[in-house]
């Protein structure tokens, strides 16, 4: 599917959908523990769903209702041979770990852009534990023989946090204690913290030495607990980076003491000069002094695409430095988002690990790919508030992965669509 729209103010309230990251965490935890567990504020994703799925083909018994799911877990009691991830990045990265708790052969697929998603640390963990497995050209399918074992595990920080919390979710329930060693900089710790919280609640206790080392009692049980899902600051940005650029937008569902990586949206929107706010429980922004920042990537590169629309809307030569993660999302969202402004006007110059956006005053209409990228999508659904003709954007449906409902709440709040 694809969408013009036609530029207009857009003003309301928006619930912001709940965090993707900590529904990842809440129904995989739900679905170890020996027990029921009401998980609320279910939005069902394509990621999501392949989420539940793949914690299916492990044994837990999920039922979906509108908002909630009711799981009764399962110690990763094999029902399923394949575990199919979609294209959902976070759901491959925990999974292959948790379904190695039990040793029987499980093959993992995934489709466009995912086959390609980087699996090496786990690759080189089967290597060393001399686990079997077969791969063709891409990363996926990916064939495993065998289960995994404890022991100490050397992991990069600075690659995706994913890995990290897969081996956080399967270790405990191994015999024996394990160590993760983190052999560099560790990025993205707010996803880590994220985990060990969630982790706690469902009882399972990880010891986090300063982000350096994490160790891990074996033979721990998951208990199940009833746990609501707060909202994504990941898909606030969107509507923060719209108030900037001149709508009117009060975003609801937001936790002021949230604590998703992703909060640091509040931080880089100050550093382009804008302040936001808790008023009556609604996060607003109350100050525009618009100015161009250096932003720092190495702990949210899911910020990108947003914060790059901004930037390029706002006069002056913003950089973004240490984004290299970014290459390494649904597209390669340095090279995607640089190719798409160009279309309409924008300066964006690439480096190898970052960006200078020289801003403009407005952008150009025009044709632009998502490159089957939802952030991206949405990101230039707000660009439209100053752009001086409509856009069409090709594979617009890529939202479908994190927000399906993005273009009704679009509408609802003044955008001016037409689908073809």
């Amino acid at each position: 599917m694809n969408v013009i729209i036609t530029p207009n103010k857009l003003e309301g309230s928006v619930i912001i959908p709940p965090s993707k990251s900590l529904s990842h965490r809440a129904i995989i935890a739900a679905s170890l523990a020996k027990g029921k567990s009401k998980i609320s504020n279910v939005l069902y994703s394509n990621d999501i769903k392949a989420t539940i799925n793949a914690m299916r083909a492990c044994g837990a018994k999920i039922e979906e209702h509108e908002d909630y799911l009711i799981i009764e877990g399962s110690n990763v009691k094999r029902i399923e041979k394949v575990i199919d991830a979609n294209e959902s990045g976070s759901t491959i990265r925990f999974m292959i770990p948790i379904a190695l708790v039990n040793s029987e052969e499980i093959t993992f697929v995934g489709h466009n852009h995912l086959v390609k998603r980087p699996l090496d640390t786990f690759l080189e963990i089967f290597d060393k534990q001399k686990i079997e497995y077969e791969r063709g050209e891409d990363y996926l399918p990916l064939k495993v023989k065998g289960g995994l074992k404890s022991g100490e595990f050397n992991v990069r920080g600075d690659i995706s946090s994913q890995f990290i919390t897969g081996l956080l979710y399967a270790l405990p329930l191994l015999d024996g204690d394990s160590i993760i060693h983190i052999t560099t900089e560790m990025e993205s710790k707010g996803y880590i913290d994220l985990t060990i919280d969630i982790l706690a609640m469902f009882g399972i206790e990880i010891e986090n030495r300063n982000y350096q080392e994490f160790y891990i009692k074996g033979n721990q049980e998951y208990k199940p607990s009833d746990y609501v899902i707060e909202g994504d600051y990941s898909q606030s940005a969107f509507f923060l980076v719209a108030d900037a650029l001149g709508a009117d937008i009060k975003l609801k569902a937001m936790s002021e003491k949230s604590h998703q990586g992703d909060k640091k949206i509040l931080k880089d929107m100050e550093d382009f000069g804008f302040k936001t706010s808790f008023i009556n429980g609604d996060l607003v922004l109350t100050e525009k002094n618009p100015h161009s920042a250096t932003i720092d990537f190495s702990q949210s590169p899911d910020l990108g695409p947003a914060l790059t629309v901004l930037a390029s809307l706002i006069n002056g030569k913003s950089e973004f430095i240490n984004a290299s993660r970014l290459r390494i999302k649904e597209c390669d969202r340095i090279t995607c988002m640089k190719e798409e402004l160009d279309k309409l006007g924008g300066r964006v110059t690439e480096l190898s690990d970052g960006m200078i956006i020289d801003g403009v005053n407005m952008l150009h209409g025009g044709v632009i790919d998502s490159h089957n990228d939802h952030r991206v999508a949405m990101a230039f659904a707000m660009a439209t508030l100053k752009m001086d003709g409509e856009l069409k954007i090709i594979n617009a449906s890529s939202v479908s992965k994190s927000f399906p409902h993005f273009w009704k709440v679009f509408e609802q709040l003044g955008g001016k669509v037409r689908y073809e």
